[in-house]
């Protein structure tokens, strides 16, 4: 089983996060209790500039999860298309040729499922397996790109397609003055990503100048935690929650985790030579450097990638992974760990070598 590619798509509508704070701060005014807190709270996001899936002012109109949803379904596709479209170019593949498209979204519904509406979009083909994947946030591109490993696995004369689109903005709750959706203003954002990911009988598929083989994958659920992130869905839409705790929680896991994970394999976190890890916010960094014992430098293009574009949720690891392949590739033969986090609250691990 080997990545063969990984593409991004994002929307664009960029702006300037001290823009968007900005902007924010007009609409509110003197609603915000304490403005100099969110202040704090963007300047400590470590974010650049963020893509949104609709211009900036379209937004003072989106006050219904009916309205915000039909954007969703709108943006997810255009971007899907050209995320999905990138990725087999990159790979050298045409559309006929995908057995599975697996399909990963926290911030939007439809049925049909995306997947389903380009089918006769992209010309894919018609007894394509479909997987659509709703809940899984932040863990969900790690957790994809294992699904669409275990899928080659039995299937290894296949190519399955993960495709993962979230459009944060559009869950935006403008009238909910919590710190959580304070700082969930400040680090989200939208965009888009697919991985291609080929069986071992596939022709070309174990090529020196494709991306990584994928070993194995661990997925780790942590009892009494469900309270520490996700949606209260409403009227209104999703309302972001999230606890304070999720750093603890990640340093009290992580590491015993890809401990155990690498040990089954009769590796160490010493034998790990490139880290790809979900961006999450620095808080999230911070906690993931301390509880895998490794120095920021080893999770620069996460740092990177939450600079550029802010945090995307599920699709995040997957743009990381995009951008260590194009720019930040490993010498042969080195093992490596793509790994998030999200609600449940639980993990993923994904072991490639390169």
């Amino acid at each position: 089983m080997r990545i063969l590619s990984a593409a991004s798509s994002l929307p664009p509508h960029y702006y300037p996060q001290a823009l968007l704070r900005d902007t924010l701060k007009a609409y509110w005014g003197g609603r915000l209790e304490n403005p100099r807190m969110l202040d704090r709270l963007w300047a400590n996001a470590g974010v650049e500039g963020r893509h949104l899936a609709r211009p900036l002012q379209d937004y003072y109109s989106l006050r219904t999860f009916g309205k915000t949803n039909d954007a969703w379904i709108d943006a997810a596709v255009e971007l899907g298309s050209q995320a999905v479209c990138r990725a087999l170019a990159s790979a050298g593949r045409e559309p006929s040729e995908a057995g599975a498209l697996i399909f990963v979204s926290i911030t939007g519904i439809s049925s049909p499922s995306v997947e389903a509406r380009l089918i006769e979009r992209m010309k894919l083909p018609l007894h394509l397996r479909r997987i659509p994947v709703f809940g899984l946030g932040c863990v969900g591109g790690a957790a994809g790109l294992a699904r669409a490993a275990d899928y080659v696995r039995g299937y290894p004369e296949q190519i399955a397609v993960l495709l993962s689109v979230e459009l944060c903005s559009l869950t935006m709750q403008l009238d909910d003055f919590s710190v959580a959706n304070q700082i969930s203003l400040a680090l989200f954002a939208d965009g888009a990503a697919a991985v291609v990911v080929a069986g071992d009988k596939v022709e070309g598929a174990n090529a020196q100048s494709t991306g990584p083989e994928i070993i194995d994958s661990r997925s780790s659920f942590y009892p009494g935690t469900l309270d520490a992130m996700g949606w209260a869905i409403s009227e209104t839409g999703f309302r972001i929650v999230l606890s304070p705790e999720v750093p603890n929680i990640i340093r009290d896991n992580l590491g015993r985790d890809a401990d155990e994970f690498l040990g089954s394999h009769g590796l160490t976190r010493a034998d790990i030579g490139c880290w790809i890890l979900h961006t999450g916010g620095p808080k999230i960094l911070e906690a993931t450097q301390e509880a895998l014992g490794i120095p920021q430098s080893a999770l620069a293009a996460s740092w990177e990638m939450l600079r550029r574009t802010g945090n995307l949720s599920s699709a995040s690891v997957l743009l990381v992974l995009e951008e260590t392949m194009a720019h930040r590739r490993p010498l042969q033969g080195t093992w490596s760990i793509l790994a998030a986090m999200g609600p449940g609250f639980c993990s993923e691990l994904v072991l490639l070598r390169w």
